[in-house]
């Protein structure tokens, strides 16, 4: 299984529609609005690394109001 954080910013007032939306996508386990340079962080996972690229492009990237994300990938060192 392989986890990551995705760093959201979003237009101006639509962090908490667009993290409502993404919070029902499959494969995402949490999605919160937060205040900072990003304005949504999810935590996704999916069974392999090329799966969770499916998950950002096809499904999260897709969300009405996304201007940017960032995936980081959650190693165990």
């Amino acid at each position: 299984m392989v986890q990551a954080y995705i760093l959201i910013q979003t237009e101006v007032g639509k962090a908490s529609n667009v993290a409502e939306t993404i919070a029902a996508i499959s494969g995402v386990v949490q999605a919160e609005d937060v205040t900072g340079p990003y304005d949504v962080i999810v935590r996704a996972e999916a069974e392999t690394v090329d799966d969770l690229g499916r998950l950002v492009v096809a499904q999260i990237q897709q969300v009405e109001g996304i201007t940017r994300t960032l995936t980081c990938p959650v190693v165990h060192l």
